[in-house]
């Protein structure tokens, strides 16, 4: 499997920008889709944003993130990136990466990141 490392969390104040990396070491990284979830405290891990091997030409949003964030990566370097703007208190949570078939469904993703902490101050 894949090793997957977050970067870039931190704290924001509403309506600020953060931008999240996530470098893959160890394993294939180009044949696959890349993904962000998030867990807020106290809830389930939510679908975030994903993208194909291809690049933005095939990548799917959350509901609650369409038009705020953007996804996407860069094959040569073995990154994924998520553009998070307009932030709002509601997406204050610990983002992960995952990498695996593209699908709204963690089920679908078989390497995980540790996480990376983003709090949005209202």
């Amino acid at each position: 499997q894949v090793q997957l490392v977050e970067s870039g969390g931190g704290l924001v104040q509403v309506g600020g920008s953060l931008r999240l990396s996530c470098v893959a070491s160890g394993g294939a990284f180009n044949p696959y889709a890349m993904a962000w979830f998030r867990r807020a405290p106290g809830g389930e891990r939510e679908f975030v944003a994903a993208i194909s091997w291809r690049g933005a030409d095939a990548s799917v949003y959350g509901d609650a993130v369409k038009g705020r964030f953007t996804i996407s990566r860069d094959n040569a370097k073995n990154s994924v990136y998520l553009q998070m703007n307009n932030l709002k208190p509601a997406d204050t949570a610990v983002y992960y990466c995952a990498s695996g078939t593209l699908s709204f469904h963690e089920r679908n993703y078989d390497s995980w990141g540790q996480g990376t902490q983003v709090t949005v101050s209202s």
